[in-house]
């Protein structure tokens, strides 16, 4: 579940920072009502990007198949060979 803080909150920084690495998600800063900021644990962050660069490249991945800019293992192998002279 979110947790969503008011930006006065944001005094309590030791607070902020176990709510953080305690929940794993981020947590949304509210200025005036309105969402206004997001913070979160320096590990969500790298594996919510990682996950995010996953995705971005099976997303390249499959668009290449459907464009037919692929070749087969073998193909792709045997012109690795010739590149490094193997």
């Amino acid at each position: 579940m979110p947790q969503i803080i008011p930006i006065r909150d944001l005094k309590n920084t030791s607070e902020i920072s176990a709510m953080c690495h305690s929940s794993n998600e981020p947590v949304f800063i509210t200025k005036n009502g309105y969402g206004d900021m997001v913070v979160m644990s320096m590990e969500t962050y790298e594996k919510n990007m990682f996950v995010h660069d996953v995705e971005e490249k099976l997303a390249e991945a499959e668009e290449a198949i459907s464009k037919g800019e692929v070749r087969g293992a073998r193909k792709a192998l045997s012109d690795l060979r010739k590149q490094c002279e193997l």
